[in-house]
């Protein structure tokens, strides 16, 4: 008999009319890594925050190492050895991780005992090869580190089952490497791991086992050993979001793009150009000016040096409502800082950048009415899934949040769209539709500046492909001619 950790039976957890979980039976055995999959709003997230305490089930029942847990709260699964490490890191940026380690961690005691926590963090950091420094700042390490950080203060707290929530969102392939062999000495040591992710090659490489979620329900469990990337992703979504995408547009157009000696912050002499019809993918490995390029062409950074050119016109010092005049969109990495007000409902957050132009509103007055019935269309285009125009984006999934910020940013109809991990967050039915749009918004005529880590994404869209290393483009290749091993090269900062 396989030895649980956890059974969850029956598990129903209801948003008013929505039955976010409704009756999922999922259980964990000691020793596995078992991965969590369903598109964006399946029930995850929610069914994970009911296990964790975060959310009281309306009913159905937990027993963790054989015991019941029932109206707990997170302090009370912590100390029964649950862990859940968020996407959105709860650490201090301004402390050691010495520092983070022990707040609010009754054995550090009253009187920190700091030389003997850091004594502990260096035995738990060499054991599982999580390479951190006690005395390190938090501010100074990169999101791996980071991450790592709350992975110890589960090892150190001697959590039984760990719960990672899409780990690997904002890693670096070689700190996805990393993360993906400390989850496999975790399962060595006999740990239960729940791995929620969108991203099946890493399901694939290091779950045992898969439970795919769908509308709230449980949709079936496989092993891993023999299941396929597309059968995973039809379990998903009911249908192959893996075939390949549509061909190539024809000939590109004018150039509506020009970019030539731009520097700056994360910049080191940034020069292309982009036509109308065209699709740029920009690859590279994140922290390599990414962040920087998008913003500045955006006019969210000015540059040092430099020249922008939106459509002929000259736009290196123009605001950023100027270049939305001008026809220029922008979906950034980071929604929720710079997309979206998560206290603000769906409708008013679609209506962000262009509250005074129809249907919205007009020079004196807004139309509430129009923007809800705007709202709706857009939320049925791009399969928003929230209870209505007027819910909280707050109370919405990532992804669907991500959704907003497409579906706003695509309804402009911009001769120039920068996109920078547009699919972040989303699952493969959705990431899809998204590419599907992309690709639909360059048939007609716009220029695009797809900015992703994603590699096969890149591949997949982009009619060229340039690497950005360094706060520069190493390289740049039409796609039919794109050389993996060349790309890679030039990803490790071998310009061509």
């Amino acid at each position: 008999m396989t030895d649980h950790l956890l059974e969850m039976r029956g598990i129903v957890r209801c948003f008013g009319a929505v039955r976010a979980n409704d009756g999922i039976d999922l259980t964990v055995p000691r020793g596995q890594i078992l991965g969590l999959l369903g598109e964006n709003g399946s029930g995850k997230s929610t069914l994970m925050k009911v296990l964790f305490g975060m959310l009281p089930p309306h009913s159905g029942s937990i027993t963790f190492k054989g015991r019941e847990l029932s109206g707990h709260r997170p302090a009370e699964a912590m100390a029964a050895g649950l862990a859940m490490i968020h996407q959105h890191f709860m650490l201090i940026e301004a402390m050691s991780v010495v520092d983070n380690v022990m707040l609010g961690w009754a054995e550090a005691g009253r009187v920190l005992r700091r030389k003997a926590m850091a004594a502990r963090i260096r035995e738990a950091s060499a054991r599982f090869g999580l390479d951190l420094d006690p005395d390190a700042m938090v501010a100074d390490l990169p999101l791996g580190r980071r991450q790592r950080i709350e992975i110890l203060k589960a090892i150190l707290r001697d959590a039984d089952l760990l719960i990672l929530d899409e780990p690997t969102s904002n890693l670096a392939p070689a700190e996805v490497a990393g993360l993906l062999g400390i989850l496999r000495r975790l399962r060595a040591e006999g740990k239960g791991i729940v791995f929620i992710t969108h991203k099946l090659p890493e399901v694939l490489d290091v779950c045992d086992e898969v439970a795919v979620l769908r509308a709230g329900k449980l949709a079936g469990r496989v092993p891993v050993a023999g299941v396929s990337r597309a059968a995973l992703a039809e379990m998903m979504v009911g249908r192959d979001p893996t075939a390949p995408h549509a061909p190539d547009a024809a000939a590109p157009g004018a150039v509506r793009l020009g970019v030539s000696g731009l520097r700056g912050a994360g910049l080191d002499g940034i020069d292309f150009d982009l036509r109308g019809g065209e699709i740029l993918g920009v690859a590279g490995v994140d922290g390599n000016g990414q962040l920087e390029l998008a913003d500045t062409l955006a006019g969210l950074r000015r540059p040092a040096a430099g020249r922008i050119a939106l459509n002929g016109t000259d736009i290196t010092g123009a605001s950023v409502a100027r270049r939305m005049a001008a026809g220029m969109a922008y979906i950034p990495a980071d929604r929720a800082r710079t997309s979206l007000v998560r206290a603000m409902p769906v409708a008013e957050n679609f209506a962000l950048r262009d509250s005074g132009r129809a249907p919205y509103g007009g020079t004196f007055w807004l139309h509430p009415k129009a923007r809800r019935a705007h709202a709706a269309q857009l939320m049925a285009q791009h399969d928003v899934r929230a209870a209505g125009p007027s819910a909280l984006v707050a109370r919405l999934s990532g992804g669907n949040q991500q959704k907003i910020v497409v579906a706003r940013e695509l309804d402009r109809a911009p001769t120039v769209l920068v996109a920078h991990q547009a699919t972040w967050g989303l699952d493969p039915g959705a990431t899809r539709f998204v590419l599907d749009r992309v690709m639909a918004l360059r048939n007609a005529g716009a220029a695009i500046l797809y900015i992703s880590s994603e590699l096969d994404e890149v591949m997949a869209i982009g009619d060229r492909i340039a690497v950005l290393s360094g706060g520069r483009i190493a390289g740049v290749v039409a796609r039919a001619q794109a050389d993996l091993r060349q790309i890679g090269l030039w990803m490790a900062g071998q310009a061509a």
